[in-house]
C-alpha cells in the first residue's frame, strides 16, 4: 500500500479511537499495535515493549515529576491568591490596575505552577468576584483569567517544552529561553487588550476604587517572593551551569515543598500526601504518554509514513509560508480536540523533519506550536480552562466565557504572526545566554 494512504488512514484511524473517550496513551497503543500487526505481523509486538520502556530511558526525564511537584506544592498552598492581593495592592493606583494585576498573577502563578487548570482555579477565585464586584463586565473578568491561565505551558519552567525537547531531541534549556520574550510579548497583548476593552466599557472609573498603605503593601511580599525567587534560582542554576534541568527541578521541588510547609504551615500528612498522590498521578500520566508515543512514531517510521509525508513535502512547489500556515492550521485544530502534550508528541515527530526541511528553525517553531496549543486551551470544544472558569463561577455561562475569551485568542494569533515576521523574539535570547544554535 502506498505510504501516503497508508499515513492517511492511520491518521483517520487515530482520531476515530482518541474521540472514543479512552485515554490518549492507550489510544495511542491501540492503533500501533493494530497496524504494526497487520503489516508487519505478530513478532512485531516483541518489539512494543522494549521501545516503550527505551522511550523513558532519558534522564531528562526526571524533570517532569520534579517540575509537576513545584507545581503542585504551590497550587496546595495561598500562594496565588496572595500572589494576587500583592499584585492588586501595588497596581490599584495604576489605570487598568486591577485586570493588569489579573493578568500578572496568572503570568506568574502559572510559571511557578506550570498548570493552566490550577492557575485559573487559583487566580479566579480571588479576582473574578473583585472584578465584577468592581462593576467589570462577566465576559472581561471570566475572559482574561481563562486566557491568563494558558500562560504557563509557554513562560519557562514549562513541562510542555520540556516534552518537546525529549520528542526532537532538541535542548531543554534553549527552549524555556525561546518561551520568554513570546511569554512576555503575550502578557502584553493580553494587557493592552483587557485595558482597552475595560476603557471601551466605560468602567475605567472603579479601577482606583481602593487604597493601601505602604505598610500594607509590603506586608504581604514576604509571602510571594519567596517562590518567586526559588524560580529564578532554578533558572540562574540551569543557566549558569550550575546543574542540569533535572538536578535543578529535584532542589526546586525540595524548596517548595519547604517554603509551603514553612510560609503556609502545609505541615499536615495528608496534606503532603495529597501534594505527591497528585503530582505522581499527573506524572504517570504524562510518562505514560510519552511511552505511547514513542511505540506510535515507531509505528510510523516502520511502515516509511514519516518518511513518505516529508519526501511528499519537500516535493511541492509551494511558498514556505504557505506550509507554515497549513501546518498552524493543522496545529491550531488538533489543540481543539486534545491536550497539548498529546499534541506534541504525535506530531513533533512527523512535522519536525519537515520544518526543518523547509528551512524553519526547531526552536522557533516550538514557541509557535505552544501558542496554537494555548489557544487550543480556551477554545471549544474542549477548551479546558472554560469549564474549570465556569466550575469557579457557574452563574457566569459557558458562551459568556468563550466569548470573553476569543479576544485573547486574537492576541496569540497576531503573536504568532509577529513571530513569523520576527523570528528573532524567539531565537533573540537563547542565542545571547547559550551562543548561536546549531
Amino acid at each position: 500500500m502506498d505510504p501516503l494512504l497508508l499515513g492517511l488512514i492511520v491518521a483517520v484511524a487515530t482520531v476515530l479511537v482518541l474521540f472514543s473517550g479512552i485515554p490518549v496513551a492507550l489510544g495511542l497503543l491501540i492503533v500501533s499495535a493494530g497496524f504494526l500487526v497487520v503489516f508487519d505481523g505478530m513478532r512485531s509486538l516483541e518489539l512494543m515493549p522494549e521501545i516503550l520502556f527505551g522511550k523513558l530511558d532519558n534522564f531528562a526525564l526526571l524533570s517532569i515529576p520534579m517540575f509537576i511537584i513545584m507545581g503542585a506544592a504551590i497550587a496546595s498552598t495561598r500562594a496565588g491568591a496572595d500572589l494576587y492581593e500583592a499584585l492588586e495592592r501595588w497596581l490599584t493606583r495604576v489605570p487598568g490596575g486591577l485586570v493588569i494585576s489579573n493578568l500578572g498573577a496568572c503570568a506568574l502563578f502559572s510559571a511557578m505552577s506550570g498548570s493552566s487548570p490550577a492557575t485559573c482555579a487559583a487566580i479566579g477565585k480571588m479576582g473574578i468576584p473583585e472584578m465584577r464586584k468592581r462593576g467589570y463586565p462577566d465576559s472581561v473578568a471570566a475572559g482574561s483569567i481563562a486566557a491568563g491561565g494558558t500562560l504557563g505551558i509557554l513562560i519557562p519552567p514549562s513541562v510542555t517544552m520540556i516534552v518537546y525537547g525529549i520528542a526532537t531531541e532538541t535542548s531543554i534549556g534553549r527552549l524555556f529561553l525561546a518561551g520568554v520574550v513570546p511569554g512576555l510579548m503575550l502578557v502584553a497583548l493580553f494587557m493592552a487588550w483587557s485595558i482597552y476593552s475595560t476603557w471601551k466599557s466605560g468602567n475605567m472609573q472603579v479601577l482606583t476604587a481602593n487604597r493601601y498603605s505602604w505598610r500594607e503593601k509590603v506586608e504581604i511580599l514576604p509571602r510571594v517572593l519567596p517562590f518567586l525567587a526559588i524560580i529564578l534560582g532554578v533558572l540562574f542554576a540551569m543557566y549558569g551551569g550550575i546543574a542540569t534541568p533535572s538536578e535543578t527541578a529535584a532542589v526546586g521541588a525540595l524548596l517548595c515543598l519547604v517554603m509551603a510547609m514553612v510560609i503556609y504551615s502545609l505541615w499536615s500528612p495528608r496534606a503532603i500526601w495529597t501534594v505527591l498522590r497528585d503530582s505522581t498521578r499527573e506524572s504517570v500520566m504524562i510518562l505514560f504518554i510519552i511511552g505511547a508515543a514513542g511505540v506510535f512514531s515507531y509505528m510510523l517510521s516502520s511502515l516509511f509514513i514519516t518518511q513518505s509525508i516529508a519526501e511528499w513535502i519537500g516535493t511541492l512547489q509551494v511558498n514556505r509560508w504557505v506550509l507554515m500556515a497549513a501546518i498552524n492550521l493543522f496545529l491550531l485544530v488538533a489543540g481543539f480536540f486534545l491536550p497539548p502534550v498529546a499534541v506534541i508528541l504525535m506530531a513533533a515527530p512527523i512535522l519536525l523533519p519537515i520544518i526543518t526541511t523547509a528551512g524553519f528553525d526547531p526552536i522557533w517553531f516550538a514557541v509557535v506550536l505552544t501558542i496554537n496549543m494555548e489557544i487550543g486551551l480556551i477554545s471549544p470544544p474542549v477548551g479546558l480552562n472554560l469549564y474549570v472558569i465556569n466550575g469557579i463561577a457557574p452563574d457566569i455561562s459557558l458562551r459568556t466565557i468563550l466569548v470573553g475569551s476569543l479576544p485573547y485568542v486574537g492576541c496569540m494569533v497576531l503573536a504568532i504572526v509577529l513571530l513569523c515576521l520576527f523570528p528573532g523574539l524567539a531565537t533573540w535570547l537563547p542565542d545571547v545566554v547559550m551562543g548561536p544554535g546549531t
